[in-house]
């Protein structure tokens, strides 16, 4: 291993072409300009026949590239992939007792919705640590499971879907935004699944991808919420009918139809670049070469200790060198920070601290739009900034 206090210091001669390594919104796909966007139907109504089509074609474009099966339903909704994932709570869950996992502060925000919003009197709740997993053989199936498939801000990630039985009672709701594209989602053992354009591909915010299941429509068509208000843009039902419509190519609310038309291009990109299987290679090619660093280097380690279950999108870092971690916990984040400063002035990499409540350390979005040349130009200037900033604090 690499010994930075011995390593040249020297300032790296070579910047990644894109500094983007943000976790959300992320990396345009590359090559991408503002010209992609130059047929998006503006001024246009969202319900006018050439908008409806293009709106149908990003959910058509969707069931290719991620392979979705032909009896799930996809629709495009408001607020992202929390709104995607609220209206899954709040139209679906209260039918039977319900396990929520979490294991970051997404899935943690899933858990306070269900328990202080929705009040239901049956959660129960498997948590884990930065860095972990729950104990996935505790998961009760006969109940609704609600989940992350990928834990943006810790870096851990579902191993596969082989814990997940075919035969379960209840639904799983999987919120899989930054696990969308570059993981193996297996739709055979979810019943909804949401993201966000925003991270998948790169795409523009504010609006979300919700699929569900037949099992799932199910649901929303047998079971109503007693005493819960349902405010409109949480609706996909009415009198006890799915609204087929928003699955359809029309939305709850007014979408925007650049969003729209950045999407149909990331997922055009995606395509052409060889599909599903190919984009889960640029992002493994890309963890690897973070993966590679950091089996050399001394002073940072992976934040998910088991190798089986680390994130091949949203790689969480944190400092493990000796000199550092004896320094009390508020020097440790100082220092983290003035790393990621460093890196944002020099313009290298914009955007890779820790999520704010992660443990101190770092966050580098390694999805299918980064390219993993940029990553190897970016692990010496990460060596750089630390040595930089490690000399300072201890001299201080």
């Amino acid at each position: 291993m690499t010994d930075i206090s011995a390593a040249n210091a020297a300032l790296p001669d070579v910047r990644p072409a894109n500094p983007n390594f943000s976790s959300g919104p992320c990396a345009k796909r590359p090559g991408w300009t503002i010209e992609a966007l130059s047929g998006a139907l503006v001024g246009r109504s969202h319900r006018a026949k050439p908008a409806k089509a293009r709106i149908q074609r990003a959910i058509d474009l969707t069931r290719e590239l991620l392979e979705v099966p032909d009896d799930y339903l996809i629709g495009i909704v408001p607020a992202s992939d929390t709104g995607a994932v609220e209206m899954a709570l709040w139209g679906m869950l209260g039918a039977r007792g319900v396990d929520m996992l979490t294991w970051e502060s997404f899935g943690a925000g899933w858990v306070t919705d269900v328990q202080k919003q929705l009040k239901l009197d049956d959660v129960r709740v498997l948590k884990a640590e930065y860095g972990e997993l729950p104990d996935l053989d505790q998961v009760d199936f006969s109940r609704d499971v609600v989940f992350t498939w990928n834990g943006t801000t810790s870096g851990v990630r579902v191993p596969n879907g082989d814990w997940i039985p075919s035969d379960r009672e209840g639904l799983t709701i999987c919120d899989a935004t930054s696990a969308a594209f570059a993981q193996n989602l297996d739709f055979s053992k979810l019943d909804v699944v949401t993201f966000s354009w925003q991270k998948a591909l790169g795409g523009e915010a504010a609006h979300g991808i919700l699929i569900l299941s037949p099992r799932a429509v199910e649901r929303l068509e047998t079971f109503t919420p007693a005493n819960r208000p349902m405010p409109k843009i949480f609706r996909l039902t009415k009198g006890g009918k799915l609204m087929a419509d928003v699955f359809e190519g029309a939305t709850i609310n007014t979408v925007s139809m650049i969003c729209v038309e950045d999407a149909v291009d990331a997922m055009e990109w995606g395509q052409k670049v060889g599909g599903l299987k190919a984009l889960q290679a640029r992002a493994d090619a890309n963890a690897k070469a973070i993966s590679d660093w950091v089996e050399k280097t001394a002073w940072v380690d992976f934040l998910a200790t088991d190798p089986a279950v680390r994130s091949n999108t949203s790689v969480c870092l944190k400092i493990v060198d000796p000199d550092v971690t004896a320094l009390p916990d508020d020097v440790q984040a100082k220092l983290a920070k003035a790393v990621v400063s460093r890196l944002d002035k020099e313009a290298v990499a914009y955007d890779i601290g820790g999520y704010r409540d992660a443990p101190t350390g770092f966050r580098i979005w390694c999805g299918s739009t980064v390219e993993t040349a940029d990553l190897e130009k970016l692990t010496p200037w990460l060596d750089w900034a630390f040595a930089q900033e490690k000399k300072a604090a201890l001299a201080s």
